[in-house]
């Protein structure tokens, strides 16, 4: 039998005060977003499979600390949830322990916020096992400061007299229970990031560049990864349609192959939480040498999307990495702009220049060509500089990685350690970076690995 759609009424909070002026970047919704958001979280409830029946916005000069919205918005919320039959009320901004328990009690229907609904819709996407662990170690995480107050009346272990009581009560059980799963899921997931680190060292010893996928969520990113690739990722019009990383190989203009990898979507107001537990799978952006940062151009609010993308970046410190502004959907666009006039009308932070802009559209394949052109010249050659290396000794893998892929100068073994000088190819130099003993000095040329004599590697 099919699942029961379940009702949901939306709510929003309008800050009228002046605390609620923020600039742009800010992660919380602007009070001149308000309603773009509100509209966000309409499509993730879509994907988590609920029917929005009404969206409601309060307009207040600061948060109410016991229900957020206030009593008179309460009450109003309590008449539509009768009206439309309503399971659930979701708000757009992050309920504190206290408003989402008061809220319980007064409108006896499900209580969410986006976080939640954010996490929800992860724990229903994941797939793989560490998907599945991050998103539980997500939850647990939001879960534990909101065990507060439940169970209290059966506590009876304070001091003073008549407290004695019969031993741990439900509360206590719970968190100490949770704390428990926290470790064991940490301690699994380490585990599988050791796995996953492997896997990345292992493609690294192959000097092939990496490329991420990067963009908001929906803007196409699998589309266009399947259509490059070959691969059979999902792609879904609902949001975050990819949560595991998968890398795969494409082969550029020049015969050249590079690893290319889609991750998850980013979204305004992702929770921290999810930020933390997700951070392997967003390692695979930050060890990435170029960005292709997807748009979907034919959106009203793209400028906007743009912007949160890059503050995600910042976030994760992958800003500096060089970008590709993809810009995706052009099939949708009437008038069919060049990429530099979109780029111009997207990007609102003129500091934000990537290294380029190509129009797209995954789904017709129009501007492909251009696309991988572009990849082409912006990773370059790999130039060579003299570099000094100390390993290791027992690190034989990265001693043989600068015999096969660099040429080797020099070598001399000191106590425990291997002290090598090399003219090696900036890609094979940034793998190593953690060895070296000094700064690289350039040698003046430019070989592509593939090209190189066999007697200089």
């Amino acid at each position: 039998m099919p699942a029961v759609e379940e009702v949901a009424i939306l709510v929003g909070l309008h800050l009228t005060g002046r605390k609620a002026q923020r600039p742009p970047s800010a992660i919380e919704p602007e009070t001149s977003g308000v309603q773009e958001s509100l509209q966000e979280l309409a499509q993730l409830a879509a994907t988590a499979g609920a029917r929005v029946a009404e969206m409601q916005i309060q307009a207040r000069p600061r948060a109410d600390a016991a229900t957020q919205i206030g009593s008179g918005k309460v009450e109003q919320i309590k008449a539509l949830i009768s009206l439309h039959h309503a399971d659930a009320v979701i708000f757009d901004r992050e309920l504190s322990p206290t408003q989402q328990r008061n809220l319980e009690r007064a409108l006896e229907v499900k209580i969410l916020d986006r976080t939640q609904l954010i996490l929800d819709i992860f724990a229903r996407r994941a797939r793989t096992r560490e998907g599945q662990l991050q998103v539980e170690l997500a939850q647990l995480n939001y879960l534990l400061p909101r065990l507060t107050g439940r169970g209290a009346a059966m506590s009876r272990l304070g001091g003073g007299i008549g407290t004695r009581g019969p031993g741990e009560t439900k509360l206590e059980t719970d968190r100490r229970r949770i704390h428990a799963r926290v470790h064991a899921i940490e301690r699994d997931l380490e585990k599988v990031r050791g796995g996953r680190t492997t896997q990345r060292r292992q493609r690294q010893a192959v000097p092939l560049a990496t490329i991420a996928l990067v963009g908001y969520t929906n803007a196409g990113k699998s589309t266009l990864f399947n259509r490059l690739t070959g691969a059979a990722v999902l792609a879904d019009a609902k949001m975050f349609a990819t949560l595991d990383p998968t890398v795969r190989h494409v082969t550029l203009p020049s015969n050249r192959r590079v690893l290319m990898s889609d991750t998850v979507g980013f979204i305004r107001n992702l929770p921290t939480t999810l930020v933390k537990a997700f951070r392997a799978t967003l390692e695979e952006v930050i060890e990435a040498e170029l960005l292709l940062h997807v748009v979907d151009a034919s959106s009203p609010e793209a400028a906007e999307h743009t912007a949160h993308v890059i503050s995600t970046l910042q976030e994760i410190s992958a800003d500096a990495t060089p970008q590709i502004l993809v810009l995706n959907k052009t099939d949708q666009i009437p008038d069919h702009p060049d990429g530099s006039a979109l780029a111009r009308r997207i990007l609102q932070d003129p500091a934000h220049q990537p290294a380029g802009a190509v129009a797209i559209s995954a789904k017709t394949g129009e501007g492909f060509d251009a696309l991988l052109q572009k990849i082409d010249d912006t990773l370059g050659l790999d130039r060579v500089t003299r570099c000094k290396f100390r390993i290791p000794a027992g690190e034989g893998d990265v001693i043989h990685m600068l015999h096969e892929y660099a040429r080797v100068i020099a070598t001399r073994y000191i106590d425990d350690i291997c002290e090598i000088e090399a003219d090696t190819p900036e890609s094979i130099g940034r793998r190593l970076r953690k060895y070296a003993a000094e700064t690289p000095k350039p040698r003046g040329s430019i070989f592509s690995l593939k090209d190189e004599p066999e007697g200089r590697r």
